[in-house]
């Protein structure tokens, strides 16, 4: 093959980096008085500190952002949740965000006996199991509730971090973790210790019962979640003898509404403890300031013996497990095959076979079933867990194809890997894109804490993390084969069959009746005082200047806009045409086509192999108003990359058993679409914006699709180059550098082909209310409240993102989840925001949303109403948002081809300049007076089309009919086939 000289190049510069690097071991090293580990040749410089109380710090410093990613972990999860209990785990996560006995409190003294006396009447009720009982022990919780959230100061927490800077406040929790993580300013390390330090001390189970209610709405997302439950079938049959199977993170209803606050305690005690907890940070610090930083904070955790988790080996699987899903989104197959434990050898080696069936290039599943077209998707992953890991495939069907189709055509891939029929050079192929993805994952901070907190919760050594790269390019092609004769058979694996259908086996729980709660929000504890008061230094914000920050050059006639990369010896290069989909039709076919084409002397599969042995991808995504073909690898083989894809796009013959075979691929996608809840509701969005006509049922027919002709679309793509188009590259070289050498491989005419006249779409004014509704089987409803605002006027942006901040997306602090959620406990998931166009011809678009038990669908949109019609004041609450706007512009560092990115986006709104620069000059002037006219002139009293998915069964017409004139599109109408 003609790019094999470049190929061997680059396993030679990889094997050399290889060879060059130091010995992978532990190492110990003290500094600032403190002992820590750490392992040679480790990129990302991380240390490993065990406090005297055995609490474990992982620090991982990099000056790249002026933030820091924080994770503070616990190796506890749905796994060791009590058997009596589950869900426990999950909840508790909750509930450490409301405070403890110095904070999230008017009067602790006063709240105390009344939050006693809610847990007494939960045991009381867990205990009673005559019905009418159990309704007056929950009237009594309720009213009990009721007083102590008068002490209550909510969301506390979350404001803390607000006002810091922080971004991303979130916890999860998983088989064997529950993890809290922030993304601070790294002027914020001190206030961020002194919050979490007070945080884990004693945390109060306080505002209970509302966020319970938010829990089990969260439950009801995964009743409607198809996804989740094939997931939830197949570990149930994979570990009958592990908790991974034997119960879900998010518990059983039946535990969700009966909790007990005694278990709660009891399980924080156990687990929550220095020994069993690690935090973890990657960012801008010095490593010894912060440690010393961390002792102090922590130091009052004091460590226990933790309850060892026991469980019976599973037994082997002699044949196959099987299972059977049923929900309204389409059909599918997810098998899975048991492995041990995430830090083992076959681990690792299970992540090389997963590469190996998949890798979205030149894996068997990539090579056999997808640019076969034999499957409409199919993949194949690897998904450790500490006691075991598993091989996970997932296959869709094509049109007319049963479950059992797929089933055996990913079961013969497999045998390809035990007869070993595969390529030679596929396991090196694999390392050394391994090895760019280790560079860009190590680019960015959260990344790098992401993967060090994983390690830490799954028991992973760090030192074999760091030597994967080196340790897999050692692996042959007989010890894959062995590996897979091991532990793949045809008849050693579970298999869930996801059809579509009515799931009978939902529990239907009616909702209980809530007082809404007192939220103080206006108040602040001392502890909250005390906090805001800490002296930090300033950071000052860095704008772009879109002259100095970006090169600029000719690629021939072709404009090249370029930006140096000084990490690392990667690049990106990306073609920008200013026309898609509305231009012409046929262009995102065309996109899809070019996949699955070949040329006069390489095949498609051919095409596949050469770019992925190269490290590099290629693709081209073709939008309603903009078309990018994006290139990208290491900046050795930019030249092999590019001709590569040249010799494809110039070259490219018609085939038309591919296109047969794409044109039912993209009918059965289509078809797929039609019974999926949120595809719909894009559908409903887009009606409510442009009327029944929208660019979501812009496209080619089936009728029209059946008549395109592959001749057609290779025309298309040997056109591309004709029209005009700019060359973005981020890389090591300059611009002039960068658009030489484009110009020697990218031919275009001296003269461009004028673009196709695209169609316009006009954003409809709203004159009267107005309901959208589709039916679809699920148990909540989904809510969305749409209006088209005025025109974009950038003099609006400094208002718009404090008036957002405040009011609907600014975490628990903001307006609509204190309200909607944490008050009244009507949904798990809800905001609102005032949105800006992404060009200056267009306008504003206003969205709120909220998702709900059905049977509280009125009482969801009435607490959203009032809220769109009244505005609530709260100074504090404007002073929060006025500060999170400022410390995230301050700390914000927008590089690499983010820097063109913003320009263009810039430039598409008329700009020529950084408008965070505007926003940031503003907003000491804004008040909540300013916010309240903003509110007064652009939500309050308008009209709103609301858009509604739900289940016709459990939603009253009557109900529909008292917000706006009904609605009810046919699936045809959405989506345009």
């Amino acid at each position: 093959m003609k790019y094999r000289f470049l190929i061997i190049g680059l396993l030679f510069f990889v094997a050399q980096n290889l060879t060059a690097q130091t010995t992978i071991a532990w190492k110990q090293a003290s500094a600032a008085g403190y002992n820590y580990k750490y392992v040679t040749g480790d990129p990302t410089h991380s240390r490993f500190y065990t406090l005297k109380n055995g609490l474990t710090v992982i620090l991982s410093p990099t000056k790249k952002q002026p933030r820091v990613q924080a994770y503070v972990a616990v190796k506890a999860g749905s796994k060791t949740d009590p058997a009596d209990h589950t869900g426990l785990a999950h909840y508790l996560e909750h509930m450490l965000f409301k405070g403890t006995d110095k904070f999230g409190s008017l009067n602790w003294e006063k709240e105390k006996p009344l939050l006693t006396k809610v847990d007494v009447l939960y045991e009381q009720y867990n205990n009673t199991k005559d019905e009418a009982k159990r309704k007056e022990i929950y009237k009594e919780i309720d009213k009990a509730s009721g007083e102590a959230a008068k002490y209550a100061i909510a969301n506390e927490y979350d404001k803390m971090m607000t006002a810091m800077g922080g971004q991303n406040s979130n916890a999860f929790t998983s088989f064997e973790q529950t993890v809290y993580t922030e993304d601070i300013p790294a002027n914020a390390i001190d206030k961020f210790l002194k919050v979490q330090g007070e945080r884990f001390r004693n945390p109060i189970l306080r505002i209970f019962h509302t966020e319970l209610e938010a829990v089990y709405e969260e439950k009801n997302r995964t009743l409607d979640d198809d996804g989740r439950k094939v997931t939830e079938a197949m570990f149930t049959k994979l570990f009958p003898n592990n908790n991974y199977g034997k119960q879900t993170t998010i518990g059983t209803v039946e535990h969700l509404k009966n909790p007990s606050l005694v278990a709660i305690r009891r399980y924080y005690h156990d687990y929550y403890v220095p020994n069993n907890m690690g935090v973890i940070l990657s960012g801008d610090f010095n490593p010894d300031a912060v440690i010393k930083k961390i002792d102090v904070a922590f130091s009052y955790l004091k460590p226990k013996p933790i309850p060892p988790y026991k469980f019976d080996a599973e037994q082997p699987i002699t044949a196959p497990v099987k299972a059977d899903v049923y929900g309204p989104n389409a059909e599918n197959v997810t098998m899975a095959f048991r492995f041990p434990g995430a830090n083992t050898r076959d681990a690792r080696l299970l992540d090389l076979v997963g590469a190996m069936l998949t890798n979205g290039k030149a894996g068997l599943f990539d090579l056999n079933l997808i640019k076969k077209q034999k499957l409409l998707s199919a993949s194949a992953s690897s998904y450790t867990l500490k006691d075991y890991g598993v091989l996970l495939l997932r296959g869709n069907p094509v049109k007319g194809q049963s479950l059992e189709e797929v089933r055996d055509l990913m079961l013969a891939e497999i045998a390809k890997l035990r007869a070993g029929d595969f390529s030679d050079d596929l396991i090196q192929s694999i390392v050394n894109n391994q090895k760019k993805a280790l560079i860009q994952k190590n680019e960015d901070y959260s990344s790098r804490a992401e993967d060090l907190m994983y390690t830490f919760t799954s028991g992973v050594d760090w030192k074999t993390v760091v030597g994967t790269v080196k340790e897999l390019s050692a692996v042959t092609k007989p010890q894959i084969v062995a590996f897979a004769n091991k532990y793949l058979s045809d008849q050693n694996y579970v298999i869930v069959y996801k059809h579509q259908g009515e799931d009978k086996n939902i529990v239907k729980v009616d909702k209980p009746t809530i007082t809404p709660v007192d939220l103080n929000s206006a108040a602040q504890s001392p502890f909250l005082k005390q906090v805001m008061a800490m002296p930090v230094t300033n950071i000052k914000p860095v704008w772009l200047d879109y002259q100095k920050d970006i090169q600029r050059a000719k690629a021939g006639n072709l404009d090249v806009l370029a930006v140096k990369n000084t990490d690392n010896n990667l690049f990106r290069l990306y073609y920008r045409y200013e026309m898609g989909n509305w231009n012409n039709k046929l262009l995102p076919i065309a996109a899809q086509y070019l996949q699955f084409l070949g040329t006069g002397s390489q095949t498609s599969e051919d095409f596949s192999k050469a770019f992925y042995k190269l490290a590099s991808t290629y693709s081209i995504s073709a939008g309603n108003e903009v078309t990018t073909v994006t290139i990208n690898g290491l900046q050795e083989n930019f030249a092999a990359t590019l001709k590569l894809y040249e010799d494809l796009l110039a070259d490219c013959k018609p085939d038309e058993v591919a296109l047969a075979s794409l044109k039912t691929r993209i009918k059965r996608s289509r078809e797929n679409s039609k019974i999926n809840k949120s595809a719909i509701m894009q559908g409903l969005i887009s009606y409510a914006q442009y009327g029944p006509t929208n660019p979501y049922n812009y496209g080619l027919t089936n009728e029209e699709l059946d008549a395109v002709k592959a001749e057609d679309l290779i025309k298309v793509l040997h056109d591309l180059s004709n029209y005009s188009h700019t060359v973005l590259y981020y890389g090591p070289k300059t611009a002039a550098e960068a658009g030489t050498e484009v110009a020697s491989l990218h031919k275009v005419p001296a003269v461009f082909t004028p673009y196709p006249a695209a169609v316009k779409f006009t954003q409809v004014t709203s004159t009267a209310n107005q309901v959208l509704f589709a039916n679809y089987d699920m148990v909540q409803a989904e809510i969305y409240w749409i209006r088209n605002g005025e025109k974009y006027n950038p003099a609006l942006a400094p208002g718009i993102a404090v008036f957002n901040n405040y009011f609907g997306t600014g975490g628990f602090s903001s307006i609509v989840l204190q309200d909607l959620r944490e008050s009244k406990a009507l949904a798990y998931s809800t905001f609102a925001q005032y949105a800006t166009p992404s060009k200056k011809e267009n306008r504003d678009v206003f969205a709120a949303y909220i998702g709900t038990q059905a049977d509280k669908l009125n009482e969801a949109i009435k607490g959203m109403n009032d809220l769109l019609t009244t505005l609530p004041e709260s100074k504090e609450g404007v002073a929060l948002a006025k500060d999170n706007v400022r410390k995230s512009i301050e700390t914000e560092r927008i590089t690499e081809d983010g820097i063109i990115s913003d320009y263009l986006n810039a430039k598409r709104l008329g700009l020529d300049h950084d408008l965070r620069k505007d926003v940031f000059d503003n907003l000491d002037k804004m008040s909540f007076a300013d916010l309240k006219a903003f509110h007064d002139a652009q939500i309050k009293n308008k009209t709103y089309t609301y858009c509604i998915v739900a289940s016709e069964k459990k939603v009253n017409e009557d109900d529909l009919k008292k917000y706006g004139t009904v609605i009810k599109p046919d699936l045809k109408q959405l989506f345009g086939f």
